[in-house]
């Protein structure tokens, strides 16, 4: 009797949040996903002065000043060459996180923000435009990278019952990222024509920070243990990571998911998409990642300043209101990490995209009237506001934490591709494709964003189940009833003898539904 009390003690313990596993998360997210936020805001304040460069720099070297139509595809290029770069850093996250691991591709992704920061801060000095481009390029794939790794990293790090939570830090660290680049582009502080390259350069101290300190704490047990065969260190890491010295249950659970998926092996992006088990993970990525993207986010950011400035915010004024935008996505998606354990990863998703919805039409409808009806600019700042606080509760932060959960250990690096492919593309398509719709619709190029987020929503009530507190096993049950396949794992049975591989890989499908 008391063996089994022994036994059944561990079930009832729920992981807690070590110092180590707080270190982790904090280290790796300020050194990766920090930067991937402050990149995406930090041009935008000092753009004329960097515009102006560019002028100056095209003026020395030929002799006449450059055409408005030239400086134009240069400025729309330095901007757009970011999501272009992060679309290819996330090409290279499934060859590099199985090969180097999930912790040893963070580290190696330093070079891609170090390097380019060194450029940034010499462009100026080095009278080229050119080198700003390249970097964007090169910090673009740092991003994107970094925006993949990271939740998968944590999510392998976290106990099931702290995985939600954890799997928002990311996201919250992107918003401060954001948040320090509008701080930092404020006119008196580094939002001036020698202040500039300081700002750009700056994105190389996290890269730093994270080289130096990431190295002392633990790869993913899961990688070590299911990819590497190496449970001595495995179990070393976990007993580090939860803080006790009995984690035979968590292993057990690790071996069960290998023995589960055993006849696969590592997963290509195209094997991803022939596996029948895996269609509607793979759909639902998908889904949510373009809903994320094409929801009208960036346009909002955008339109901000036009919107604040038609409500009468003085021009000089307006950086401090983009600048309390910024604090409240940061305080939004702090809430979200608290409130996503209680309340699950679909309410947070449904409730998100559902208030982007109404803020866009909401907006259009402000917009239109806003020459005629005196308080309408104000209702404008309101939905400008209510869409942050929506996007930072849902749409931004749930889809990362989501596609971790959703895959196991083989299917996962392959996912995180595709997931932040779709992701990247998006951003790039809508970077690109936004201003001849603003041009061609005006205003109404809300109601197509509000279209999209009820679509995402409309598809996420129908297909993606509740994730909350479940194991990865647990998940990919949910999923097999609708891929109409099947997972045999009998956890009682610890020698697995029925799951090892028979005859083709078809015919294991069968039993493992993998």
């Amino acid at each position: 009797m008391g063996d089994e009390k022994m036994l059944e003690k561990p079930q009832e313990r729920k992981g807690r949040l070590t110092l180590v596993l707080a270190l982790a998360t904090l280290i790796s997210t300020f050194g990766s996903s920090f930067q991937y936020g402050y990149n995406v805001a930090v041009v935008n304040s000092p753009a004329p002065f960097m515009q102006q460069f560019y002028n100056q720099t095209y003026l020395d070297r030929y002799g006449t000043p450059m055409a408005d139509s030239f400086l134009t595809l240069l400025w729309s290029l330095s901007v757009s060459m970011y999501p272009l770069g992060g679309f290819f850093g996330s090409l290279m996250v499934a060859p590099l996180v199985n090969k180097i691991g999930r912790k040893g591709t963070l580290l190696f992704n330093n070079i891609f923000s170090i390097v380019p920061a060194i450029m940034m801060g010499a462009s100026e000095a080095a009278r080229s435009y050119e080198i700003i481009i390249v970097a964007r390029i090169l910090v673009g794939i740092c991003a994107g990278l970094s925006s993949n790794v990271v939740p998968m990293y944590l999510g392998e790090l976290s106990p099931k019952n702290l995985r939600g939570a954890i799997g928002i830090v990311p996201q919250l660290f992107i918003t401060i990222g954001i948040l320090t680049a509008q701080v930092f582009g404020i006119r008196h502080i580094l939002g001036h024509s020698s202040g500039w390259p300081i700002m750009l350069a700056l994105t190389g101290v996290p890269a730093v920070i994270e080289l130096l300190l990431l190295p002392f704490f633990p790869e993913s047990p899961r990688y070590m243990l299911i990819q590497k065969g190496d449970e001595k260190t495995a179990r070393r890491d976990l007993q580090r990571l939860r803080g006790w010295e009995d984690v035979d249950e968590e292993l057990q659970e690790m071996r069960l998911e290998d023995q589960s998926e055993r006849a696969e092996g590592r997963l290509s992006v195209l094997n991803l998409f022939s596996f029948r088990s895996l269609r509607w993970q793979l759909v639902s990525i998908i889904a949510m990642n373009m809903g994320q993207q094409l929801s009208g986010v960036n346009a909002i950011y955008y339109y901000a300043d036009s919107i604040y400035g038609s409500a009468g915010v003085k021009e000089s004024d307006i950086q401090y209101v983009t600048v309390g935008t910024g604090t409240v996505n940061v305080f939004m998606t702090i809430a979200a990490v608290f409130i996503v354990e209680a309340t699950g990863r679909k309410l947070l998703l449904l409730s998100g995209f559902g208030i982007c919805c109404g803020a866009c039409v909401l907006l259009t409808i402000a917009l239109t009237f806003q020459e005629t009806v005196e308080w309408m600019p104000y209702l404008s700042i309101c939905c400008v506001i209510i869409y942050v606080i929506g996007h930072a509760i849902g749409p931004s932060p749930i889809p990362y934490v989501v596609t971790t959960e959703m895959f196991r250990q083989s299917s996962r690096p392959a996912a995180f591709m595709v997931a932040g492919s779709v992701h990247w593309l998006s951003n790039f398509t809508v970077g690109l494709v936004f201003p001849f719709m603003e041009k061609g619709l005006g205003t109404y190029c809300f109601i197509i964003f509000s279209f999209i987020c009820l679509a995402t929503l409309a598809y996420i009530w129908i297909v993606v189940p509740e994730t909350k507190n479940k194991t990865f096993l647990e998940i990919s049950q949910l999923f097999a009833e609708k891929n109409g396949t099947e997972i045999v794992v009998d956890p009682e049975d610890l020698d697995f003898k029925e799951l090892k591989p028979r005859g083709s890989l078809q015919e294991d499908m069968k039993v493992t539904a993998f």
